[in-house]
């Protein structure tokens, strides 16, 4: 694996989840030197609401983010819980993504709430999703909370569970060829 994406699909200004992903691809580099890492934090781009159009008729960021999800080799979605789910920014760059652009793909999910009351809402609703496109999903994800932070930064213990995703997603990558049929999305 030589590219690694995070995004992060929170749009209000950085904050936490920034940080702590941020923080991974940081962990992410020091422990492979050779990895290219990248993040799209979705609240710097401007992307159109999906209506059914290519993404490069839109004139904004929209193109440009989609290409990048397809380009990349692995990818580690981060959400805040918002209203028992990912975020509607989150939903609707998935909604321009090709089936291609992550079929197939490791992908692992991070999830975030001021408590642990949700930790589901997110990895269930992503599970759904990623399973439409046929993502090499990984099987456990990473809850962060409140209590995770420190004056803003995330603590060792909790950053140590993200670099772990990254391992995991790193060994998804290593397989070679399809795991199972297409997904019934990519059958047209």
């Amino acid at each position: 694996m030589k590219s690694l994406l995070a995004i992060v699909g929170a749009v209000t200004p950085p904050g936490r989840l920034l940080n702590a992903t941020t923080a991974m691809l940081t962990g992410a580099r020091e422990a492979h030197p050779d990895l290219s890492t990248h993040l799209i934090n979705l609240a710097d781009r401007k992307i159109a609401f999906a209506d059914g159009r290519s993404p490069e008729a839109y004139g904004d960021d929209t193109a440009a983010t989609v290409k990048m999800v397809g380009d990349t080799d692995a990818v580690i979605i981060a959400s805040p819980i918002y209203r028992g789910s990912i975020t509607g920014a989150l939903k609707n760059l998935l909604d321009h993504v090709p089936v291609e652009g992550l079929m197939g793909k490791p992908v692992a999910i991070i999830a975030m709430g001021a408590t642990t009351h949700h930790y589901l809402g997110v990895d269930w609703h992503l599970r759904d999703i990623l399973a439409w496109f046929g993502a090499m999903v990984a099987p456990t994800s990473v809850y962060l909370s409140s209590a995770d932070f420190v004056d803003g930064k995330i603590s060792e213990g909790a950053r140590g569970e993200m670099l772990s995703l990254v391992e995991t997603v790193i060994k998804l990558g290593a397989i070679s060829g399809p795991l199972g049929p297409k997904p019934l999305a990519a059958r047209r």
